[in-house]
């Protein structure tokens, strides 16, 4: 479905999806999965699948609207509208290697996603199914424990164990925060506060 990533190709990091069509001259939207969504555009050509052809995108500006992590490109060899219309669902994915190794403290999106989420005295909470920020600060998406959906937002006190190698965080939520979310509810940073290659920072393991 265009605007919902999908399960990333083994070495790839999904940069965005292309959302729609913007205009008559090949424009496109694009939903950014990266920390500063001009960046999409930072790491060379991207590809919808390994081995596909390649494309390079430019970002012209924000799609403006409520949703900060939208913006609009342009797609080298796309002049029209109707060429921009068959991108929709185009994946952006960029080998990991093209990404500068994230720093001390911060993870890339594309490493939270898949992890298993439990409570501090090891019950299970699912795991992490997105990072999501509508601009209240990252929040994981947690799915497919016995507690439904889930959004946790991504800080320090909320979530202080971030296990890369073990494959889990661990989450220590204040009390009410685990309650189940509304479906379409989504809002990553490790931040103090709360609020793709997202870059977020936070506690190591």
């Amino acid at each position: 479905m265009a605007g919902r990533r999908r399960a990333e190709p083994p070495g790839y990091v999904c940069l965005g999806v292309v959302t729609g069509a913007r205009g008559l001259r090949g424009e496109v939207k694009v939903k950014t999965f990266t920390g500063d969504p001009s960046d999409i555009g930072a790491y060379g050509p991207v590809v919808d699948q390994p081995g596909g052809p390649e494309r390079t995108f430019t970002v012209v500006g924000p799609a403006g609207g409520r949703v900060p992590d939208v913006v609009v490109a342009r797609v080298a060899g796309v002049m029209d509208r109707t060429a921009a219309e068959g991108l929709k669902g185009f994946h952006l994915l960029v080998p990991r290697s093209a990404l500068p190794a994230p720093e001390e403290d911060t993870f890339y999106n594309a490493d939270l996603i898949g992890l298993r989420a439990e409570r501090t005295d090891g019950r299970p909470l699912g795991r992490i199914r997105d990072v999501v920020d509508h601009g209240a600060g990252p929040v994981l998406d947690l799915g497919g424990g016995p507690d439904g959906t889930l959004m946790v937002p991504f800080t320090r006190a909320a979530v202080p164990v971030v296990d890369l190698a073990g494959g889990r965080v661990v989450i220590d939520p204040p009390p009410g925060l685990l309650e189940p979310a509304p479906p379409e509810a989504h809002a990553t940073a490790h931040g103090e506060d709360g609020g793709g290659t997202e870059e977020v920072e936070g506690d190591p393991a």
